[in-house]
């Protein structure tokens, strides 16, 4: 079974993420867990963010193992998956900034970006072990006065609708609280 979970930052969806992978790995003899990072340290601060989420991770869930793929996740995603390997994604916010807005190279025009999200989609549905897929829901704040701003929050709001359209099971945190949205 395949899982979104949305939330604002520090909202508590990747410990949310993180314990769907423990209870998985509890479950029992001969599964697997692996977390796709999609991060990239473009300044300092990124890379004390990205090393204290490393070491909080390793503590809270000693058993999951970890892929740096910033760029390249509907391929980790059909290269990882297995019947017996939980992957999980974190996160698709991170994962579009680095198409739509890299820290190096030039951007995927916007037909490129929407080829990526439909073999994300595709890599989805071909999975044969559960996923669970975490992204910022920046799309219920005001909307950028930047142009290109504007483009990201929708561009990252039609993607969460087609990977909700794609998961079985859909999340929402609130303040560490986990909201259902769709469940089967």
């Amino acid at each position: 079974m395949h899982e979104f979970i949305l939330g604002g930052q520090k909202s508590g969806k990747s410990r949310c993420a993180e314990s769907r992978a423990a209870g998985w790995l509890q479950a029992g003899a001969g599964r697997e867990a692996t977390l796709i990072a999609t991060a990239l340290a473009g300044d300092g601060e990124m890379a004390a963010r990205i090393a204290r989420h490393q070491a909080d991770r390793a503590r809270r869930v000693p058993g999951l193992a970890t892929a740096e793929v910033p760029h390249a996740l509907p391929e980790a995603i059909a290269g990882l998956s297995a019947p017996r390997r939980l992957l999980v994604g974190d996160c698709l916010t991170l994962w579009l900034t680095q198409l739509q807005m890299p820290l190096h190279g030039a951007p995927l025009g916007e037909a490129a970006a929407l080829a990526c999200q439909a073999d994300l989609c595709r890599a989805l549905r071909a999975a044969p072990g559960p996923v669970v897929l975490v992204s910022n829901e920046i799309t219920l704040g005001l909307t950028p006065m930047e142009p290109a701003l504007r483009r990201f929050v929708d561009a990252l709001g039609g993607l969460h609708q087609r990977v909700a359209a794609v998961c079985e099971r859909v999340t929402l945190m609130v303040a560490g609280i986990e909201v259902p949205v769709k469940r089967p």
